[in-house]
């Protein structure tokens, strides 16, 4: 019998898990029924396998709104001059479902481009007693409304800005899958606070509302309640330009590309750009270990505010990552560095 691929294997955990939620929901309650045990995190737990960069990595745990969140920082061995004046740039990463915060940060190799260019890297992690797959739930309407884990996120990276150096101008958040769907949520609750989102394998915003809704707006997308999520966002006040960078496979069977092609709709919109907006579109060759891949930049004036990268050949995983760990892919292009790239081009004014 073949080996089944990573991403199958996190569909039918889903669905399973989808199947069983629905299930309890629609059963009464039982009193007096226990909690799951909280997760145990060991106070100095490393990325597991590959040598770590030679920064800081520390870790905690934070506690808000009522729930316990572990997570890790990495502060970079040195610090460039513009960090010294300013403060580091701070990259919130969140990982996937199936995923910790240690793998998700071996497995993008994020720290070691972060030592490079100067930048702190925050990686939240999603408890197991919150979420028996660690998935965020950015599909849960309250989540999406700016409570629940949004609430917790935000005032995670408010304490990061408090105890170190940060420079708040300069705050990106970015995720894979459902760690997508979680930022796509954390900077439009907040984008006062984040300057730019990178998202990977991302769902459409503002849709599901359930595991099996959830599990719906991965495989078909969102249709209609997409330009209905943006315009109940635009109601809630006046939103800054929020630049966005989305990366897709297409051959991605978990979270489908008809996900990309709806937010990329949404982000022109929230942004004030015309829905036909006509994009500078670039096609990269393929090398020997790397896909194919095209890049559709849509730009205000000389400034690109939304780029959109569609890969061929990649399926449910990170473009460029480490390979000894599921959901990556060694061949290219590396999304951590176009997301770097990117970010390196976007701050806010006047924070």
């Amino acid at each position: 019998m073949s080996k089944l691929a990573p991403g199958v294997r996190l569909l039918r955990s889903l669905t399973r898990a989808g199947r069983l939620m629905a299930a309890a929901a629609a059963r009464p309650a039982k009193t007096g029924a226990k909690s799951a045990p909280a997760l145990q995190i060991r106070k100095h737990e490393r990325p597991e396998v590959a040598p770590p960069p030679p920064g800081k990595w520390l870790t905690a745990t934070h506690h808000a709104e009522g729930q316990r969140m572990s997570y890790w920082l990495y502060l970079p061995d040195s610090m460039p001059e513009a960090a010294a004046q300013h403060g580091w740039p701070l990259i919130v990463m969140l990982h996937g479902c199936h995923q910790s915060a240690t793998q998700f940060a071996q497995g993008t190799r994020m720290n070691w481009l972060a030592e490079d260019k100067g930048y702190a890297v925050l990686y939240p992690q999603q408890s197991l007693s919150v979420q028996a797959q660690r998935c965020w739930r950015w599909y849960a309407q309250a989540t999406q409304q700016g409570g629940g884990e949004t609430a917790v996120l935000a005032s995670l990276v408010e304490k990061m800005c408090e105890r170190h150096s940060i420079d708040r101008r300069r705050i990106y958040a970015c995720g894979l899958s459902a760690g997508a769907g979680m930022a796509a949520v954390l900077a439009l609750n907040h984008p006062g606070l984040i300057a730019a989102v990178g998202l990977h394998s991302g769902p459409v915003f503002g849709a599901g509302h359930s595991t099996m809704g959830a599990l719906h707006v991965m495989r078909h997308g969102a249709a209609v309640h997409a330009d209905t999520a943006i315009r109940a966002l635009l109601l809630r006040g006046p939103m800054p330009a929020m630049p966005a960078i989305l990366i897709q496979g297409e051959d991605d069977h978990v979270v489908r590309p008809v996900n990309q092609q709806q937010l990329a709709q949404q982000w022109l919109q929230l942004n004030g750009l015309p829905a036909r907006m006509a994009p500078r579109i670039t096609a990269k060759a393929a090398g020997r270990a790397r896909h194919a891949y095209e890049i559709r930049d849509y730009l205000v004036g000389r400034k690109v505010l939304l780029r959109v990268a569609r890969i061929a050949g990649l399926g449910h995983a990170w473009s460029g990552g480490d390979p000894a760990l599921k959901f990556n892919v060694k061949a290219g292009p590396n999304a951590s560095r176009m997301m770097l790239e990117f970010f390196s081009k976007h701050r806010r004014s006047g924070t």
